[in-house]
Order: C-alpha cells, then structure tokens, then sequence
C-alpha cells in the first residue's frame, strides 16, 4: 500500500510520483476519450472497475468506525465547557443548513437527469420503497451494533461509534487511575487503527486512477458524448450552491454578531486560497490561525479550541457536495429521491461529519455512507457504481470549492463565538 515503488527506477516509479490528482483526471479524460471511440465494445475492461467499487466497499465500516470513536473520543468532557458547547452547535446547525442548501440547489438544477442510466433487474425497473422518517430515526440506533457492522448499517454504524467514543472520553477524565489507564489503551488502539486506515485509503486510491478510467469508460461506451453536460452542470452547482452558503449562512452569522463580511474576506483570504489550493483543512491550519489572531483579533483561548475542532468537524463545504452528488446519483439511475430519504441525507451527514475530516478522500468516502444510507449502495456492476465514477472523476475539481468553504466556516464561526465570550479585539476590525 505504500506510495512509493521499492527501488530505485523501478517499472512503476514514474506512476507513484505523479500527482494523485493529476492521475485521476487523466484517467477521467482517457476513459471518456477511449469509451466514445471503442463504443459498448469497451466493457470488457468492466472488471477493473468493479475491482476498485470492492476496494472502496471493503474500506468504508472499518474506516467509519475507527475514524468516528477517535474524533468523539478526542472531544474531552473537561474542553467541553462554554466555549466547547458553543462551538459544537454551531458547526453542527451550519453543516444541516449546507446539507439543505445543496439539497434545494440540486433539485433546482434536477442534477443526473440527463444521464440516464437506467437500473434494470430482471428486465424491470428496480424501485426503492424508502421507510418512514420515524422508522428511518428508530433505526439510528441498533439494537445488535456488531450485525451492523456486518451489513453495513451505517447510520448505525454511527450512532455506536459516537456514543462509544462520548464514553470513551469520559473514561479518559475519569480520576480513577485503572479507569483512566484502560481508556487511554483503548484510545490509542482505536487511534492507530484510524491511522492503519488512513494508510489503506491511501492505497486504494493509489488503484483509483485505473478504476476511474475503466468505469468511465463504460459509462462513455454505453452513453456518447451526452453526459459531458450533466457533469459541468452538477460543478455548476455544488459551486453555486457554496457561494450561497458563504453569503446567506456566513454572511448572516458574521452580520449578527456585528462583524463586516467584505473586512472579514479580506483578513481570511490567506487561508482559504491556501485551503482551496491544498485542499486540506488540516494542512491550512496554522495559516488559519494567524489569520484568525493576527486580522481578525481572536483570542487565543477561543481559536486554540475552535479551530483545530473545526478542521474535524466542521465540513459544510462537504454537506453540499454530498447532497448535490447524491441527487445528481439518484437521478442519474433513474430513482429519484424521496422527501424522507433527503432527509437521511441530512441526518447522514451531519452525523458523519464528527471524526471523518482527516481521511484522505473524505467527502468521496463520506458519499458513500449516505449512499448507503438511502437505499442505493454502491456495489460492483451496479449502474450507481459508474454515477459515482463519475463524480470521482471531477472530485478533485469539487473538493477545492469545498475545502475552501469548510475553513472559512471555521474563522465565521471561531469569530461569533469569539464574540459572545469578549475575545475580539474590536480594533483589529477598526479600518
């Protein structure tokens, strides 16, 4: 799974030391090429793609389940005071408001609904009874955690994996020093199996590249040229729906709490350029941070906490693709989504959002959960499969505008927070 070829020179150095990104979207751009040339002729190479559907399928239980027990488990009840609490809530609330602002945008748009991939089983339509939205909110809660992890329930897969991290961080404050001693045992056990994971996807997505241009390709044998529109229009928007986003929700927030949007822009242009280049919360951090202090006049006691939690959990920027990638999915099958299964989307994301943020690829994985979720998995063959190669195909260009989104939510949030505890510098926003 290493990214790097044993020895020196060799037959595939050049393949490992080209940009990942770079790979996929040559990958994109050959299989469309090579499907519209080769025609349905072209699906002898389907194999390769339902070998990286697998590959994706195998990683996502494990990877949801460490990656969530260590982000709720890094949350101390001790750090979760005013601020804590606070901070929570409104990346939390920020995140539905992304989800349904991408819902909205991508129902306008009617995202998919030129693609056309019709789901045929046993020569009929195949139809998705979606459950009731009291039924779907019963079901977050498993009442046999391990059979859910064998099949895959990912809601439930969830709500275990948070409430046993909350426990385990509780455990880990505990004064009995046995109590504590195991809790820190298990932490570290559950972190380094994140941290095996994170090494997994990595590898898998090494694969990512082939698997693109043979599910691709597929999709441009089978379809022509027709499906190059529904593509620019679903970047179209998720891009518009981002800006909104940054308008309506950050906009509004930064107005309330007395704060000019224009200076707040100017002070934070440093990181998200940075954020949209790297397209990485994480990495873009310290820049974060002192554009936070520094322009903005935050106290350290607010941003130390706020930030580092934001570039965890915070992901609106996220929220939005996934809602307009999983209807412009949905769609594009031929099964359109239902009000209730908009609203496991919801429910979905928000929930994923605790814990996920550091995985390479996480707004592809995260996609996959709330697939899941409503009833339209992605398995080999299966044409959902290609809708969501699709969408691989141009993540890197998604992700930019997301990423970007997510850590501006962090300084938004960060300053009205800030505000409400007298940690501002009101000179700082002075001229």
């Amino acid at each position: 799974m290493s990214s790097q070829s044993p020895g020196k020179g060799g037959m595939l150095d050049w393949y490992f030391k080209t940009n990942l990104l770079m790979r996929i979207l040559i990958g994109l751009v050959a299989g469309a090429v090579v499907g519209l040339i080769v025609g349905p002729a072209i699906e002898v190479i389907e194999p390769l793609g339902r070998l990286f559907v697998r590959l994706l399928q195998m990683i996502v239980v494990p990877v949801i389940f460490f990656t969530l027990v260590v982000g709720a488990a890094s949350v101390s009840p001790a750090r979760l005071g005013r601020i804590g609490v606070k901070t929570v809530l409104f990346y939390l609330v920020t995140s539905a408001v992304a989800i349904v602002i991408g819902l909205i945008i991508g129902n306008v748009f009617r995202v998919g609904s030129g693609v056309d991939i019709a789901v045929i089983e046993d020569g009929a339509a195949r139809d998705v009874e979606a459950p009731s939205l009291v039924n779907t909110l019963l079901e977050i809660v498993p009442t046999n955690p391990i059979s859910a992890m064998a099949e895959g329930a990912v809601l439930q897969i969830i709500f275990f994996a948070l409430v046993f991290g909350l426990g385990l961080s509780y455990l880990q404050a505990s004064d009995d020093e046995r109590l504590k001693s195991a809790a820190d045992l298990i932490f570290r056990f559950f972190d380094g199996g994140a941290e095996i994971m994170f090494k997994v996807v990595r590898g898998v997505l090494q694969y990512a590249p082939i698997g693109v241009f043979a599910l691709i390709a597929v999709v441009f044998g089978r379809q022509g040229a027709e499906v190059v529109g529904p593509l620019a229009i679903v970047t179209l928007a998720v891009y518009l729906a981002l800006v909104l986003h940054l308008l309506l929700v950050y906009g509004g927030i930064l107005k309330g709490f007395g704060f000019s949007l224009p200076k707040f822009l100017k002070r934070g242009r440093e990181a998200m350029v940075t954020a949209f280049v790297s397209r990485s919360s994480g990495g873009t951090l310290p820049v974060t941070m002192r554009n936070v202090s520094e322009g903005m006049g935050v106290g350290r006691p607010t941003y130390s906490f706020s930030l580092p939690l934001g570039a965890t959990i915070n992901m609106d920027g996220t929220a939005i693709y996934m809602a307009v990638c999983a209807l412009f999915i949905a769609n594009a099958i031929g099964l359109p989504l239902t009000i209730a299964q908009q609203v496991m989307v919801v429910v979905t994301a928000v929930l994923a959002s605790i814990g996920t943020a550091g995985v390479p690829g996480a707004g592809a994985i995260m996609l996959l959960m709330v697939l899941n979720a409503v009833g339209l998995p992605v398995t080999e063959g299966t044409p959902q499969a290609l809708a969501y190669a699709m969408i691989l195909g141009i993540d890197a260009i998604l992700d930019m505008g997301r990423t970007g989104l997510n850590v501006t939510g962090d300084m938004a949030v960060t300053c009205a927070v800030a505000k409400t505890e007298n940690d501002v510098d009101a000179a700082s926003w002075a001229n």
